[in-house]
């Protein structure tokens, strides 16, 4: 019997302006009913996440987490107090950075405590952005991590809308860096992420499913990219949104018919759970 729903956030539970679709709310509500926690996992950083939830019931979320920062952190829902966190090697996304500014390429990077700042975006990102809470525009004459003095470092993105030009720089600047300390993962057809080592979605699942006492068999994971990838191999069932992307299709044991902005999530009920507590 599954007792979690982990799903990703952009591109699949959420709209195209970063909103919750109507047919997810409805989806909210059967599964709070059949006592299956949904846990929202993201890439964004909890009080981001927390911000998409802010106009809801918020019955329908009482006493589920938060997986964030592709698994580096986890909250309880409505507890900015993280139960679990890892920075990455600030000497690491100092030198990614650097790398960043001499080449002029659009740059995200997170904090621990939520602010997530922006370099040299395009006009298409620069729209994008707008839509999430925490995001704060750095000036691009600025050429240091002086705009986050005292912060501590959780991660940091490299954004192009070519998204194999993504791929070329994860490909080029992967020997550059120690294995013990970054990771890399894509995202959303535009990003290149540079994380904690050993940090995925996936091993956020795992350690939640440890503290709630639960087998990693009675989780299912919903994503729609590669750094969805490890959370659906993890799970007990591994669900693709239609819109997910080809590489990571073949590890899906499901892909749902619905894409993730138009609200996959009743279709996800209706398959899995509903069939599921009918035969219980």
């Amino acid at each position: 019997m599954y007792k979690v729903v982990a799903s990703d956030m952009d591109e699949t539970f959420l709209d195209g302006q970063h909103q919750i679709p109507a047919p997810n709310l409805g989806a909210l509500a059967r599964m709070r009913e059949l006592g299956v926690l949904f846990v929202p996992s993201s890439g964004r950083p909890y009080q981001s996440i927390m911000a998409n939830f802010a106009d809801i019931d918020q019955g329908l979320m009482q006493g589920t987490y938060v997986i964030s920062y592709n698994g580096a952190f986890i909250n309880r829902y409505g507890d900015p107090e993280p139960l679990m966190r890892t920075l990455i090697d600030r000497a690491s996304l100092e030198w990614l950075y650097a790398w960043a500014v001499e080449h002029r390429q659009a740059v995200h990077v997170y904090t621990a405590s939520g602010t997530t700042y922006t370099q040299f975006l395009p006009p298409e990102e620069e729209e994008y952005v707008q839509g999430i809470a925490g995001v704060v525009r750095v000036d691009d004459s600025i050429h240091d991590l002086s705009f986050a003095a005292g912060e501590e470092l959780v991660k940091i993105i490299f954004m192009d809308t070519d998204f194999s030009k993504c791929k070329r720089i994860g490909e080029e600047l992967e020997p550059k860096l120690d294995p013990a300390l970054v990771d890399i993962t894509y995202s959303s057809n535009r990003y290149v992420e540079f994380v904690p080592a050993g940090v995925n979605k996936g091993t956020g699942l795992k350690h939640l499913a440890e503290l709630l006492g639960i087998s990693i068999a009675e989780t299912i994971g919903v994503g729609d990219a590669a750094n969805d990838l490890e959370m659906i191999q993890a799970a007990g069932l591994g669900v693709g949104v239609a819109n997910i992307t080809d590489d990571v299709r073949p590890y899906c044991g499901l892909v749902l018919d619905t894409h993730g902005e138009d609200g996959a999530f009743p279709e996800l009920v209706a398959r899995v759970l509903e069939p599921e507590h009918a035969a219980a």
